[in-house]
């Protein structure tokens, strides 16, 4: 209940700040992706070829108090082909000392303290299936309810200069699930991140930890319980960097009988990007291995298994701002209790454009 209002006091509070402004200053953005792929599973089935369209389009919102308080919020339009409804974006509230406080969706502090690990562009990658619970990313325990916050430090935290520091929770779903049905009842979240500079060379080093509670009286594991870390160092025109991610959680399915818990879930991501003139090289590589069951059972012995190696090179097409060419690679491997998913394992290749405005 305590955190319940805590939460409903700052939004009061934020309507409070937000005085009788008739009109928010918004301004735009967005891209268009038009591209060809062309993937060959290790299954069977022959090769397929044709052509990917994705496309974005936000808006962004804010307004400044008369106490230089920036209030920000935003409109999602559309998100590369996940739908057509608008995605509304939660509140920003920026204070003059440089500290931020994100009330409503607001996510989890370790995911966003997280450094950037450069990977390949494109859309390139061999589809999966919604049995395949493997996690392929640092952020695969990143859980929280709608209803929460996230407090940013302002710039060097504790007075350690380069040091940002978060705190994050959320709160909502009393209900008691039962069977396979599982949602988040609350979730809390620390994070941290680190920037210095030696010579010629820049490393950023972040990350934290995540706990989210599950509703369900049967299960086994939390929704998740992890702690993840990203290194990126950068010398002039390159950057390479690498992350780590460990714990359990629960593999949530859109039809809630597939979903499964998760033990021993170990990440591994690597890459680089290399800058020359108009053109970038990026390189990655993700690997993830976990155990799964039944929700409700004891952990299983089989081990679940996706690792992708990608390539890509951009072309910043010189003369036309904001247009570059894409050319990208993909080898995927996926398995499932130590057998390979061959119809969902394979090489992918994709060649198109991103319009960004």
């Amino acid at each position: 209940m305590k955190k319940e209002l805590l939460i409903a006091s700052a939004l009061v509070g934020t309507v409070g700040v937000a005085g009788v402004a008739e009109a928010a200053s918004a301004s735009y953005s967005g891209h268009v992706r038009n591209g060809m792929t062309w993937t060959d599973t290790d299954g069977t089935a022959d090769g397929t070829f044709g052509a990917n369209q994705q496309g974005s389009f936000s808006v962004s919102i804010t307004e400044t108090t008369d106490g230089g308080v920036d209030i920000s919020t935003g409109l999602g339009l559309a998100d590369e082909g996940t739908g057509t409804d608008a995605d509304e974006s939660g509140l920003t509230l920026t204070f003059p000392s440089g500290v931020k406080l994100d009330l409503i969706e607001a996510g989890n502090a370790y995911a966003s303290h997280l450094a950037s690990v450069p990977g390949a562009s494109g859309e390139q990658g061999v589809g999966g299936s919604t049995t395949l619970t493997a996690p392929g990313g640092l952020g695969w325990a990143d859980a929280s309810n709608m209803a929460g916050f996230e407090l940013h430090s302002a710039d060097d935290a504790f007075g350690v200069e380069g040091l940002k520091a978060g705190f994050s929770a959320s709160v909502g779903d009393d209900t008691a699930d039962t069977a396979s049905t599982v949602d988040v009842e609350s979730s809390y979240s620390i994070g941290l991140s680190y920037v210095t500079t030696s010579g010629d060379t820049t490393m950023t080093v972040g990350g934290g930890m995540v706990h989210a509670d599950d509703s369900n009286t049967s299960s086994q594991n939390a929704v998740s319980d992890s702690m993840a870390v990203a290194l990126t160092a950068a010398t002039g025109n390159l950057t390479v960097g690498f992350g780590l991610s460990t714990g359990d959680g629960i593999a949530m399915k859109s039809t809630e009988t597939q979903n499964q818990e998760l033990d021993s879930v170990e990440v591994l991501t690597a890459g680089l990007s290399y800058v020359s003139g108009d053109m970038t090289l990026a390189l990655g590589y993700v690997n993830g291995d976990a155990t799964d069951a039944n929700v409700g059972t004891a952990a299983g012995s089989g081990t679940e298994s996706y690792t992708d190696t990608s390539a890509s090179v951009t072309w910043a097409v010189p003369g036309a701002s904001g247009v570059s060419a894409i050319i990208g690679y993909s080898d995927r491997d996926r398995s499932s209790e130590g057998t390979s998913a061959t119809d969902h394992s394979g090489d992918s290749f994709y060649v198109g454009a991103l319009v960004s405005f």
